[in-house]
């Protein structure tokens, strides 16, 4: 593909202050750094992003995103997913593919948004598309801060869950509540990674939908795309990744001075 005629891609952090789960988190001090900036710089090393930009409900996190060198839109703040966010400024830009990349996602390797990008060039028909792992800790298939997916056999989502998923029926399971490390290991349970790729079209369609049940009771925003009868492409990738979620997993990264930046 020529210089001329090939997908321009931007990648978009959506970061609200008021998080229900940790309030301020993009502020939060991680490693000498607020979390933003880490995502950002982490991202900022792909090299397949023609653009990177954060887009924020908060003057204070646009701030600090200018602070240490980064591009910030402030939003409006009523957007009810991180993905609504992101289409009100990818709407207004000139790109091809809009690369979605979690806040929470603290060291995401720049190498798996190249691997998203990629494989969305590649699949031309394909609006949308999101990346997952193979769950390999029994900890994690319990977690509900751990989405799960099933997928078809051509790796396109059946469903995402905070619940276990697939159920498995006459294990030791049923009576322990707890899967064993052999189930897990000869089962294909995915952890899905939540960065997602749009063609700019479908980010702009997927965005005048209204919020779906199915989505509101799991709080899962790609449950709106399959609840409207789109696929979903899901790329699988070994890398593993360590997200934010609450405070416990603040406590676990969190440098010794703590708290939110100032």
């Amino acid at each position: 593909m020529t210089e001329m005629n090939r997908d321009r891609v931007i990648g978009i952090i959506p970061a609200r202050l008021g998080s229900q789960r940790l309030p301020g988190k993009p502020l939060r001090w991680i490693h000498g750094k607020p979390l933003i900036q880490n995502v950002y710089e982490n991202a900022a090393k792909s090299k397949r992003l023609d653009r990177l930009v954060v887009v924020t409900d908060s003057s204070e996190i646009s701030d600090r995103v200018f602070g240490f060198g980064g591009e910030a839109f402030v939003s409006l703040k009523n957007h009810h997913t991180g993905s609504d966010r992101v289409a009100e400024v990818a709407g207004n830009l000139n790109y091809d593919l809009v690369i979605n990349i979690q806040c929470d996602s603290v060291y995401l390797p720049p190498g798996i948004i190249d691997l998203l990008v990629s494989s969305m060039i590649k699949e031309k028909g394909i609006g949308v598309g999101t990346l997952a792992t193979k769950i390999t800790e029994p900890a994690k298939w319990k977690d509900p801060n751990v989405v799960k997916v099933t997928l078809d056999k051509n790796d396109y989502a059946l469903y995402f869950s905070r619940y276990p998923i697939p159920y498995i029926r006459g294990d030791e399971k049923e009576k322990t509540g707890m899967i064993s490390q052999g189930i897990l290991n000869q089962t294909l349970f995915y952890e899905h990674i939540g960065i997602y790729g749009f063609r700019k079209d479908f980010l702009m369609k997927f965005a005048s939908w209204k919020q779906t049940p199915l989505e509101k009771l799991e709080r899962l925003e790609q449950l709106r795309i399959l609840e409207n009868g789109y696929k979903i492409k899901v790329f699988l990738t070994q890398h593993k990744i360590k997200s934010i979620d609450g405070p416990d997993d603040l406590k676990k990264l969190t440098s010794p001075k703590g708290g939110v930046v100032r």
